[in-house]
């Protein structure tokens, strides 16, 4: 028979696992307190897949947590492989000073989320590539199914997205994507640009992609129809970046005409 400190030393690590993360050994007197601490942990975890590469700063203000704390928490999570800690990238002019550190989920810490289909979706690309005759031909059925798939998967997307006008539409693209999984944010590039980023924290498929970047290609393909203009993709996870940004310009006036024009003949109204 179980004594009660070895059910709770269970319901601890079936938790952590269920949480998807590495579960905590409490010390004896000290299970309540080792599950709040992992809670918190996840919660830090999670916070970085949403939002991409974090300080410390921005974990504590995001969870209301003191920087000291969120500080305890990136070391335990560092020392688990969970997260690795990166120089921030700084857009324009650098301030004095040492810059500071950016925390990134690691393929371990992206794996304990979401990723238990990567296998099937490798070897069924595999397959398509093989039966096609290998080589060119193989990648270019592997690329025709990924935009099929990736084409399918935004078709849902369109008519919110085509209902707005442009300038709305990459952050209506990243709704849309967030509630497939994607954790996706927009945010305004460095002053210079003229566009803003759209960014996916968390992709499904990375592992995968990383052996296929056709689909990627193929995402950013379809990205480009659905919003209408030509985008950018700068970094990927499947590349080893934190996240995947996508550069979206920003409309043009005529791109904004002519979307007010088609959005109002498709409803009947008459634009002028």
């Amino acid at each position: 028979m179980k004594n009660a400190g070895e059910g709770s030393r269970e319901t601890t690590a079936g938790s952590a696992v269920a949480s998807g993360l590495p579960a905590e050994a409490p010390v004896d007197g000290q299970t309540g307190e080792a599950e709040g601490h992992r809670g918190t942990r996840n919660r830090v975890a999670r916070s970085i897949l949403d939002h991409g590469p974090s300080t410390a700063a921005d974990l504590a203000e995001r969870l209301e947590l003191t920087p000291a704390a969120v500080r305890r928490h990136l070391d335990a999570l560092v020392a688990e492989g969970i997260v690795e800690p990166r120089e921030k990238r700084v857009y324009g002019s650098r301030s004095r000073g040492r810059p500071a550190k950016a925390f990134a989920l690691t393929d371990c810490g992206r794996d304990a989320f979401y990723q238990a289909y990567d296998q099937l979706a490798e070897d069924a690309l595999r397959w398509i590539a093989q039966a096609a005759g290998g080589g060119r031909m193989g990648d270019a059925a592997v690329a025709a199914f990924a935009r099929a798939r990736v084409a399918a998967q935004m078709e849902k997307y369109r008519p919110r997205i085509e209902a707005l006008p442009p300038e709305q539409r990459a952050r209506a693209l990243a709704e849309a994507l967030t509630e497939d999984g994607y954790a996706a944010t927009t945010r305004g590039a460095h002053a210079s640009s003229a566009g803003e980023q759209l960014c996916q924290h968390h992709c499904p498929v990375a592992h995968t992609a990383e052996r296929f970047p056709q689909l990627c290609e193929a995402e950013a393909e379809v990205f480009s129809r659905l919003l209408g203009t030509h985008v950018q993709r700068l970094a990927t996870i499947a590349h080893g970046d934190g996240v995947c940004t996508t550069f979206v310009p920003r409309p043009t006036k005529q791109a904004t005409t002519a979307a007010t024009t088609e959005t109002a003949a498709k409803s009947g109204r008459n634009p002028a």
